[in-house]
């Protein structure tokens, strides 16, 4: 580059470049390859011809002069079959677990996976594992322990039917997401790094926050009440914490929660109408389009056209009776009686799920709404799926001077919370929410005995890797 001044003109010096050269590349989008998808083929009309198609080797079955080469793809497994020395495919180089692609003719093959198979051509292997596999991803059932599943969970999650429970899982998500947005709500995201715990206690995880005393939220609770201040209508999906120390069946110190929050509503009902139909709706996206994975595990979906719902005091009443078992906590449910209590209406009314509401107010936080006609309980509920609490929820207190009182009568200072009561100060609606333990749900839906088998990577008071 230069530049020169000679008497009244400017002469500028670029560098030189060669006509036709390219100095500039420009991104413009995804590009399109000549290598396919399980669901492209499936939907084109490729029999008889030759495609390109990439994935890991999930198994190889050696046949005398034929092998059966089965790819493992997001979409599923797809079979490919090797003949004699065809073209430049060299079986002695392919291991279980590698990255290829292989080049092949389409054939339609009732038996293969999704209706069709790939005679070989070529296969290019694109990379190899270092080690030999610890555990048999490619069975179609894990037959190993728990411990053994998490402790090499980059690989077990590998395994079809490991897989096909967070497809599942999607599902869920996809369908609560989906729903509400057709119910006038809004996404947000709250901040996870806290000052103070929604649910007080000292079952929380405590950091230092550049000198200061800080938390990881137990829950969105305070945040979400916030921005029904200003979208009437909210949702999140996102972790939350608890440092409980329960080596239990149904805890996590971490989970993901699905929390929405609503304004103007006339009752807690208007909340439970919400959840059922937010079920309704994820139990039928699931039929429509997870009928694979649902077959994959022998998954039947619960009917949710009615929720059956319940008084916490004539519930513990319901099962003592018919169960005969002594009542020994008049403020909280036990685990056998959440057992219980889904044993009687799924006998009673053939309901997995059964809304128990109007829970003690001791056993409530303290924003949670007083029943007006008897204040030792609140306008609060949980969920039972299968004897199993997987929400809780209720109406909130939005009058400013109601929720001082109600902290004053708990010894609660004001002042620790001088934020979360601003909204109140200037104003807030009638609201209320709730919040679902996905694994929990994921759990239950798919019969599994212990929340870990729902949780992708689960953290609990032994495990912190992988």
């Amino acid at each position: 580059y230069g530049l020169s001044v000679e008497r009244n003109h400017i002469r500028i010096c670029l560098p030189y470049v060669p006509k036709g050269a390219n100095t500039m590349e420009f991104i413009s989008g995804i590009r399109e390859k000549e290598v396919l998808g399980i669901q492209e083929v499936i939907s084109g009309d490729y029999e008889g011809r030759t495609v390109r198609m990439n994935g890991t080797v999930h198994t190889i079955r050696h046949m005398g002069e034929v092998a059966f080469v089965i790819l493992r793809k997001a979409e599923g497994l797809v079979q490919c079959v090797c003949e004699g020395a065809s073209g430049h495919v060299d079986l002695k180089e392919l291991k279980e677990e590698c990255a290829a692609e292989v080049k092949g003719t389409v054939r339609k093959e009732e038996r293969a996976p999704h209706g069709f198979e790939i005679r070989v051509e070529d296969i290019k292997i694109l990379s190899r594992p270092a080690d030999a596999m610890p555990i048999p991803v490619n069975k179609w059932k894990l037959n190993t322990s728990l411990e053994t599943k998490l402790a090499f969970r980059p690989i077990s999650l590998r395994n079809i039917r490991e897989r096909a429970k967070f497809k599942i899982q999607e599902g869920i998500v996809r369908g609560f997401r989906d729903y509400l947005f057709s119910q006038g709500f809004t996404e947000i995201h709250t901040p996870k790094i806290v000052a103070r715990g929604a649910e007080g206690g000292s079952n929380v995880f405590k950091l230092d926050y550049f000198n200061k005393k800080a938390e990881l939220g137990q829950s969105p609770q305070f945040y979400k009440q916030t921005m029904v201040g200003v979208y009437d209508r909210v949702f999140e999906t996102a972790p939350v914490f608890r440092a409980e120390k329960h080596n239990t069946t149904r805890h996590l110190n971490e989970y993901t929660s699905l929390d929405f929050e609503m304004g103007y509503i006339d009752g807690f009902e208007d909340v439970m109408d919400m959840e059922t139909g937010m079920l309704q709706y994820v139990m039928e996206l699931l039929s429509r389009e997870y009928g694979k994975e649902l077959d994959i595990l022998k998954t039947g979906l619960p009917d949710v056209g009615r929720i059956p719902a319940v008084r916490f005091d004539e519930a513990k009443k319901l099962v003592s009776e018919k169960y005969s078992r002594k009542i020994r906590n008049p403020y909280d449910l036990e685990p056998e009686e959440e057992l219980l209590i889904g044993r009687y209406f799924k006998e009673e009314y053939g309901s997995d799920f059964v809304f128990v509401t109007h829970y003690p107010s001791k056993k409530r936080p303290f924003y949670a709404m007083d029943d007006p006609e008897d204040s030792r309980f609140t306008l609060t509920f949980d969920l039972l799926f299968k004897g199993l609490e997987v929400t809780t929820g209720g109406q909130r207190i939005h009058d400013y001077h109601g929720i001082l009182e109600k902290m004053k009568k708990r010894d609660m200072d004001p002042e620790d919370i001088e934020s979360y009561l601003m909204i109140f100060k200037y104003g807030m609606p009638p609201h209320g929410g709730l919040g679902i333990g996905l694994e929990r749900l994921t759990m239950r839906l798919l019969d599994e005995q212990n929340v870990r088998e729902a949780c992708m990577f689960p953290r609990d008071v032994t495990r912190l890797e992988p």
